[in-house]
């Protein structure tokens, strides 16, 4: 008999079993895919609140001297021009230029953490082993923490409840030390929907506590539980990257439109000479937003055709009750790569339009308001 897979569960698994959740595995985690539909929960987080819980990601805390210009050297964009309690969505490279992982990092008092994918946790603790320098301390703490997420137009609301600081006052990719039921937890205004939100960080045998803590303030608000089906939605609406999908080891940030993300003001860091051939030269293919209307959904590995002929791959698509329309990202060869340029996406023996299209797909306002029930 081959060798049995050990089971991970976060700390809010018996949670999900109380609210009737369809588990599925995930990143070698037992995760919640839905609680009611994907649509009332995309739709919940959209037009008031949602809930969701995202323990499975992987935290590696970095200390020591040194520190900052050790993840300056691995990381794209310049982490000494953040401020303490803030945080910056970045990625790290191969030499390369391929993506290893796109990583949020927060600097704090005496260290830094930074908050990776789960799939990643192991890979990416060993290439930070393998590059570290002189007193550099590295811990993979990812067991040590639980995350939840509060998302949704009314998360302040909910958060004004249950913390001691009025959360109105933190900025955007800010966070600092809050006390919520009693617990010291790391509070966050970040998230991966595109709407206003919060995410709680704390020790894992607070996580049930906080959790319910949260529930009930966001009674009113008719607060809703959310799965990674709605998750993965709500990115795909704002045009997030999914590391695996839409970002690989054979992808890098010019190709992936998050130059944005990249300092290349900055000395040094593993991977720069490949972006500064890419911007000098140009790049070959760019990741697309493609509006399909109708039903039928694009899936990763789907090929994007133009006139007939190969000239790109879906990477991620779903079909957006929100928008009324199917919706996926894909890499198309250059010069393709323009708005509203008309494709073909093969699916299975047919294939159906498609045209390029600005992301995000979702604008506020957009969203419709009733229930798929």
């Amino acid at each position: 008999m081959g060798k049995k897979i050990k089971e991970n569960k976060t700390p809010l698994y018996n949670k999900h079993l109380e609210l009737n959740a369809t588990m599925v595995d995930f990143a070698g985690y037992k995760m919640p895919m839905q609680y009611s539909s994907i649509f009332d929960e995309t739709s919940a987080v959209r037009n008031s609140v949602g809930i969701f819980d995202t323990s499975h990601m992987g935290e590696i805390e970095v200390s020591g001297k040194g520190s900052t210009e050790f993840i300056n050297y691995i990381v794209t964009f310049d982490i000494s021009k953040i401020d303490t309690y803030q945080a910056k969505y970045t990625t790290m490279l191969y030499q390369n230029g391929g993506i290893i992982d796109d990583l949020i990092v927060y600097k704090l008092p005496k260290k830094y953490l930074i908050v990776v994918n789960a799939s990643n946790q192991e890979k990416d603790f060993e290439w930070m082993q393998e590059h570290k320098k002189g007193t550099v301390e590295l811990k993979n703490k990812g067991k040590e923490y639980f995350q939840i997420a509060v998302q949704g137009p009314n998360s302040e609301k909910i958060i004004r409840q249950i913390t001691k600081e009025n959360p109105a006052n933190l900025r955007f990719y800010h966070s600092k030390e809050e006390i919520i039921a009693d617990k010291q937890v790391l509070l966050s205004r970040t998230g991966y929907t595109g709407e206003d939100g919060f995410e709680v960080y704390g020790k894992p045998e607070n996580a049930e506590e906080i959790w319910d803590k949260i529930m009930k303030a966001g009674e009113k608000e008719n607060i809703c539980p959310c799965g990674l089906g709605a998750r993965d939605l709500l990115r795909l609406e704002m045009g997030y990257c999914l590391y695996g999908n839409d970002i690989t080891k054979e992808t890098t940030p010019l190709e992936a439109n998050l130059s944005w993300i990249v300092s290349m003001d900055k000395e040094n860091f593993i991977g720069k000479d490949i972006l500064v051939k890419q911007k000098r030269n140009g790049i070959n293919k760019k990741l697309v937003g493609i509006l399909v209307p109708g039903k039928r959904i694009p899936r990763r590995g789907c090929e994007i055709l133009v006139k007939g002929k190969k000239n790109g791959i879906i990477t991620s698509g779903n079909y957006s009750p929100n928008i009324g329309s199917s919706i996926a990202m894909g890499y198309i060869n250059k010069p393709y790569d323009k708005e509203d340029t008309k494709v073909e996406i093969k699916i299975r023996n047919t294939s159906v339009e498609g045209t390029i299209t600005k992301l995000p797909f979702w604008k506020h306002g957009t969203v419709k308001k009733k229930s798929s029930k």
